[in-house]
């Protein structure tokens, strides 16, 4: 999946990014570095299920559109 998708569906749920590494299990910096390219499939899907965690967890919006 491309990154910049992953980042639309961030900010289209009202998160930041902070907010979904808490749920990859990264830190801040080093989540920002993980987006800068494009995700293996393996890690494409723990992306999804961090930002579906963080949207129920911080999000105000409905679910994901993948």
């Amino acid at each position: 999946m491309k990154i910049v998708h992953l980042k639309k569906m961030i900010k289209e749920n009202g998160l930041k990014q902070w907010q979904v590494a808490e749920f990859y299990g990264l830190n801040e910096s080093n989540f920002s570095r993980l987006l800068r390219k494009d995700l293996p499939h393996n890690k494409e899907e723990k992306m999804l299920a961090a930002i579906e965690a963080a949207r129920v967890e911080y999000g105000e919006k409905g679910k994901i559109e993948i």
